[in-house]
């Protein structure tokens, strides 16, 4: 039995170190046991640290004949042994270009607690409960702004509502215990 959220059908894809099962509870979707073009949105789970195995780029394959909306979601962000960046690099490679909406903002340990926001610039603080924005200071913005021009060329040549035709693919940083990227994940969602 599918489960539902907003009578969407959700699946999930990904190999076990990405854990796709947990990605799937979070968001009521599923992992199916084959790939299957009956879905209103597939979710691809990658962990950067483990990279992106055969079986994970053969299902990616196999939807493009379906034009299913697609998203990505980076998690093990927590391990430190690799980043989102790497993880987006990866994708793509094997998948197709990733849209990437925002970037990850680290604190003094490494360890990922706010996202920025390529499209106003924003900052999602999820070191407070509930999370908060704040406008972005100057330096963040000059570090960002290759990223920001890039994915706004990206936005633009693709054309409104690609996510939703299956024509753009975003990435998004996910660490779910913290709350990382869950509410954007979910605005993608509603985007259906």
């Amino acid at each position: 039995m599918q489960t539902q959220i907003n009578d969407l059908v959700i699946h999930v894809y990904g190999h076990a170190s990405a854990h796709p099962d947990l990605v799937a509870q979070c968001f009521s979707g599923v992992v199916p046991e084959q790939t299957s073009g009956d879905a209103d949105l597939a979710i691809f789970a990658i962990d950067p640290s483990a990279g992106i195995d055969q079986d994970t780029i053969d299902q990616w394959l196999e939807l493009d004949e379906y034009q299913i909306p697609r998203l990505v979601v980076v998690t093990g962000l927590e391990k430190q042994e690799a980043d989102f960046d790497d993880a987006v690099m990866i994708a793509n490679r094997v998948f197709d270009q990733m849209a990437t909406p925002y970037l990850v903002l680290h604190d003094d340990g490494g360890y990922p607690v706010a996202l920025i926001s390529l499209q106003d610039l924003t900052i999602i603080n999820y070191e407070t409960v509930p999370a908060t924005m704040n406008a972005s200071e100057t330096e963040h913005q000059t570090l960002v702004q290759e990223f920001r021009d890039e994915y706004l060329e990206l936005v633009q040549s693709l054309g409104e509502g690609s996510f939703a035709a299956g024509l753009m693919f975003p990435a998004i940083p996910l660490w779910i215990e913290k709350g990382i990227g869950v509410d954007i994940v979910k605005s993608f969602i509603s985007e259906l």
